[in-house]
């Protein structure tokens, strides 16, 4: 019997218990779904935080209060041994740093914004006129925190974009005072929309000079510096003088830490990177378990055809021609089901950002042809045994068997 009848004979078998066959692809479908599906979440859940954190700028430094070792962990500043950053500290980097393009301070808190009869609680950043440039965030009307407001602890605010919708509405906001933690502020700009940003709304910030935020906070501290670099290459000799500059400023003592963008962008890649294999060896085990469910049907139907066996034996087919009818048999059942569960994980895969569009994804080729190859290595490597149980079965026994 050549290869092409051994093919026939094994498709019409498939056929003739649909409903069986159908059951037996449902897991090798479940488990391929289930491969692509969450392999697309992880690969898109790295692009997002890959896009935004770049989206953030580029080539940025971030400078903490605080020591972070590779043995202790965090350490935060403490009374008497650690020094504060302060503004001082940034027009320091700023003047001194010289591969630095910017070394911005930045004071964070909360506070409440209102106007007439409407509040908000929102997020105060106070800062300084280049943040605008070095966070990628734009004024929409009006203007930004300029140099003088700083100098001058001007009380001037910029609104994000959610807050001035939610104070005045349609109306023009610049020129208004607003009250925030009962200190009045005028409004000199709005901020363009943004959306979110890792979690964070930008939209729902108001910005401040830095030194009006440490006379709002009462606060001779900063929270960070950003610093950028012109051009990636230049980031360690830019944190060489960086920590020369502020280990002089804090008494020989390195009691601050430098975060690179580059740095930050690696960590996340190698915890999403995981987290994708992770996600992906789970949906391989319902892949394993319908491989089992190929191999318990499979001996189910060896012993159901064992006198079709025997009449085909004594009709003068040989061991590989029985061998070889189960395994296509048992490789066509797992594909087919491969090639099933791909077209259904590449549809939802592509449906789920448009109802949940804070679960993006990203399926890619290879796990695609990783998913069919091992749908197929299924079939194989479970159909063997019961093949090989059909191949060697005694013809004179096979058609005795009832």
């Amino acid at each position: 019997m050549n290869f092409l009848e051994t093919f026939r004979v094994a498709f019409e078998a498939i056929l003739s218990n649909k409903v069986r066959s159908g059951l037996t692809m449902l897991g090798v479908i479940i488990g391929v779904l289930a491969v692509i599906l969450l392999v697309s979440i992880g690969e898109g859940a790295r692009l997002y935080i890959t896009k935004e954190l770049t989206g953030l700028g580029t080539n940025l430094l971030i400078i903490t209060p605080g020591k972070t070792t590779t043995s202790g962990g965090f350490h935060p500043p403490s009374a008497g041994t650690v020094r504060k950053l302060t503004y001082d500290d940034s027009l320091a980097l700023r003047r001194r740093a010289w591969l630095l393009t910017d070394a911005v301070p930045i004071v964070l808190g909360t506070g409440k914004v209102k106007y007439q009869n409407r509040g908000r609680d929102t997020t105060v950043i106070g800062t300084t006129a280049e943040f605008e440039r070095v966070r990628n965030l734009f004024v929409d009307t009006g203007s930004y925190v300029t140099q003088a407001d700083v100098d001058s602890k001007a009380k001037v605010v910029v609104l994000g974009r959610k807050v001035k919708d939610e104070l005045f509405g349609e109306e023009n906001a610049l020129g208004r005072v607003v009250m925030l933690s009962d200190a009045r502020y005028r409004v000199v700009g709005v901020m363009r929309k943004k959306g979110m940003s890792l979690g964070w709304d930008v939209d729902d910030v108001v910005f401040i000079p830095v030194t009006s935020g440490q006379e709002l906070f009462d606060t001779d501290a900063i929270f960070e510096i950003i610093a950028s670099t012109p051009r990636a290459e230049d980031t360690d000799l830019a944190i060489a003088q960086i920590k020369d500059i502020l280990i002089r400023r804090h008494a020989h003592k390195e009691d601050f830490t430098i975060q690179t963008q580059g740095a930050l962008l690696s960590t996340m890649n190698t915890i999403l990177g995981v987290l994708t294999a992770v996600l992906g060896g789970i949906a391989g085990i319902s892949l394993l378990v319908g491989g089992i469910g190929i191999m318990n049907i499979m001996l189910v139907s060896v012993r159901e055809r064992t006198r079709e066996i025997g009449i085909r034996k004594a009709l003068g087919a040989r061991k590989q021609d029985i061998l070889w009818q189960f395994m296509i048999e048992a490789v066509t059942l797992s594909a087919a089901g491969g090639v099933i569960g791909i077209v259904l994980g590449v549809g939802l895969a592509l449906l789920i950002p448009v109802f949940v569009d804070v679960l993006p994804t990203s399926i890619s080729v290879w796990s695609i042809l990783t998913a069919f190859f091992f749908s197929g290595a299924v079939g194989v490597f479970f159909g063997v045994y019961p093949a090989r149980r059909a191949a060697l079965q005694d013809p004179i026994q096979a058609l005795r068997y009832e």
